[in-house]
C-alpha cells in the first residue's frame, strides 16, 4: 500500500496555557512543533515528563485551541482543514467520522458490559450487532482479557485490563488519523507486544497514527518517525 499521501501537516504549533484562577499567569506549554505525516505512517513523540507531548496530542484533536500555528488534516477528497482554526462544528463531525484518540483512561458508563464497550463502535458505523459482538469478542481474547470477564463492567477490573479494553475499543473501528496517548503504558511485555502488533497490522491498512512512548525500544521498533520534543528551561 502506498504510504506517499499526506494525512497531516503540523506548521509551528504552540500551546500557551493562561492560569485565570492566579492573575492570568502564562505558562508555556510547547512551541515549534513541525512535521508531515503520512498516511499508513506512526509517528512518535518522544521526550521527558512535562515536556508538553500530551499537550501535542489534546491540540490537534482540539480538546485544547491552539495558540499559534496550524495542523492541516487532509481527507480523503484532497480538502484540507485546519485542525488549529477550524470551526467546533466541524471538529465534532472530524471526531465523529476521522480523526481518534484513545487516551491512557477507561472513561465509560457504569454497567456496560467489557464487550458493549468494545463492541459499540463497529454498531456506530453499522456493523450488524451480533457481528461487532464476535468482533470485539475476538479482540478481547487477543488482548488477554478472560471470556468470563466479557459480561463485566470494566470498571472492576485492574488498571492493565482496563488499559487492554480501552485500546481494543480505540482501535476496532479505526479511524483515518489515531492519537494514542501512552497507550502500552500500564501493560506488561506480553500485552504490550499484542498491542503493538495490533498499530503495526494498522499501518497497513494505511491508518496514520501520532502515539506517545517512553520506552526508545518500542519506539524503535513501531515508529517511522520519531518527533522529540524538548521541555523548555
Amino acid at each position: 500500500m502506498s504510504t506517499s499521501a499526506c494525512k497531516l501537516k503540523v506548521r509551528n504549533l504552540a500551546k500557551n496555557f493562561t492560569l485565570h484562577t492566579l492573575g492570568g499567569v502564562r505558562v508555556h506549554g510547547f512551541s515549534g512543533i513541525n512535521f508531515s505525516l503520512p498516511k499508513g505512517q506512526l509517528l512518535a513523540l518522544s521526550g521527558p515528563s512535562g515536556a508538553g507531548k500530551s499537550s501535542i496530542l489534546k491540540t490537534i484533536f482540539r480538546s485544547y485551541l491552539a495558540s499559534s500555528g496550524s495542523a492541516l488534516f487532509c481527507r480523503n477528497d484532497g480538502s484540507e482543514v485546519d485542525l488549529a482554526t477550524c470551526s467546533e462544528s466541524r471538529i465534532l463531525d472530524l471526531r465523529r467520522r476521522e480523526i481518534g484518540f484513545v487516551t491512557q483512561f477507561l472513561k465509560i458508563l457504569p454497567r456496560v458490559s467489557a464487550l458493549d464497550t468494545v463492541a459499540r463502535p463497529l454498531v456506530e458505523i453499522g456493523v450488524e450487532e451480533a457481528e461487532a459482538k464476535a468482533r470485539a469478542e475476538q479482540m478481547l481474547r487477543r488482548l488477554g482479557i478472560r471470556p468470563e470477564l466479557f459480561a463485566l463492567s470494566p470498571l472492576t477490573f485492574s488498571g492493565g485490563e482496563q488499559q487492554r479494553v480501552n485500546i481494543a475499543r480505540g482501535i476496532i473501528a479505526p479511524k483515518e488519523l489515531l492519537l494514542l496517548d501512552e497507550p502500552t503504558a500500564s501493560l506488561d511485555a506480553k500485552s504490550s507486544n499484542t498491542v503493538l502488533d495490533m498499530l503495526a497490522e494498522l499501518k497497513q491498512q494505511g491508518i496514520a497514527m501520532i502515539a506517545i512512548f517512553h520506552d526508545q525500544n518500542k519506539i524503535d521498533r513501531i515508529a517511522d518517525i520519531c518527533v522529540p520534543v524538548v521541555r523548555e528551561q
